[in-house]
């Protein structure tokens, strides 16, 4: 059997990005020129996956601008605007009868290129009313966390936990294959999500979850680091040039479109669409779209949009938001941890 539609909620504000996320969603932060939540829709896609709601809250002119209608994925992207936040649960329920009996569902804001078409299979041959994807991470209380049997179903979820108290390194991923008729379950017109409500009333109910181990890259893109970390997988995997190189040293690099170097020297670097470096020595940073640096030293750091970096300067363990502008022999070290260790 196969699916054909999903649902993907891209309502949050990204909070905990700022100042990257001051002037856009997180799921349209670039990672190596595609927005963050492209990779996901890819996946989706590759999966048979043919029309794709969009639950849309922040700033969702700027999701449709970056997505357009899907036609380079292969996919027809419809967009659904929330007035306000309804939780994962929520916003289904408002899509409740435009959805298919089974259709798949995810949350928009992690850096995903997964195996979905194993975990529709799972669905399928489990008869589960929910199959979840689950992701092993070393700082599980973080996220919700499941219990899971011994043949594969998911018991408990818990949320909240401190480290002492966790029984898992398995936690919601946030991708879903969903039975339509749980739908039910969920109160009209509510904020409503899926694992602090839906997912124990199922449980309590004697229904069934099914687990599915994450198959492929999955990270939550919470924290500047994370940001970091998805574009730095991105040139560990596949160095890209796009752009003008003239003269200098590259190792593990992205250069966008329209985006230029010129006797500089970058070692694990993305430079985004439209941005200039000349004259520099940069490792380990992402500089996102219409910057300019020249002659400066950045590392371990992220360039906001449109931000201009001046002769002389030195960029370390920071965040730049969008048009900053660091002057002429100007230090800048915010002491961030953006660097895996």
């Amino acid at each position: 059997m196969r699916v054909r539609q999903a649902v993907v909620m891209v309502g949050g504000q990204g909070t905990r990005l700022r100042p990257l996320t001051e002037n856009r969603p997180k799921p349209v932060l670039p990672v190596a020129g595609k927005p963050c939540i492209w990779y996901l829709l890819r996946s989706m896609a590759d999966a048979g996956i043919e029309e794709i709601f969009l639950a849309c809250g922040y700033r969702p002119e700027m999701i449709s601008e970056a997505l357009g209608d899907g036609s380079d994925l292969g996919v027809r992207l419809v967009y659904s605007y929330e007035k306000s936040p309804m939780g994962t649960g929520g916003a289904l329920k408002l899509l409740e009868s435009r959805l298919d009996p089974v259709f798949l569902a995810a949350n928009g804001d992690v850096f995903a290129d997964i195996d979905i078409t194993g975990q529709i299979a799972r669905h399928f041959s489990s008869g589960a009313d929910v199959t979840i994807a689950l992701a092993s991470v070393p700082n599980p209380w973080e996220f919700g966390v499941a219990r899971v049997t011994g043949d594969g179903f998911v018991s408990e979820f818990r949320e909240g936990m401190r480290p002492h108290e966790v029984f898992s390194d398995m936690i919601n991923a946030g991708v879903y294959v969903v039975d339509r008729r749980v739908l039910s379950l969920i109160p009209e017109g509510s904020f409503y999500d899926f694992s602090k409500h839906l997912f124990p009333e199922i449980i309590s109910r004697g229904g069934r979850l099914a687990g599915f181990p994450v198959q492929g890259i999955w990270m939550d893109v919470g924290r500047p680091s994370d940001y970091m970390r998805a574009n730095m997988l991105f040139v560990e995997e596949c160095s890209q040039v796009r752009g003008d190189v003239c003269g200098g040293t590259l190792s593990g690099v992205y250069i966008g479109d329209g985006a230029a170097t010129f006797e500089s020297d970058l070692e694990s670097v993305v430079l985004m669409d439209g941005s200039t470096v000349r004259g520099c020595g940069i490792r380990r940073a992402v500089i996102l779209e219409s910057s300019t640096v020249e002659g400066a030293v950045i590392e371990d750091s992220i360039v906001g949009m449109g931000c201009k970096i001046m002769p002389g300067a030195v960029v370390r363990n920071s965040v730049l938001a969008d048009g900053t502008v660091i002057g002429q022999g100007e230090v800048r070290d915010d002491g961030l941890r953006l660097r895996e260790t």
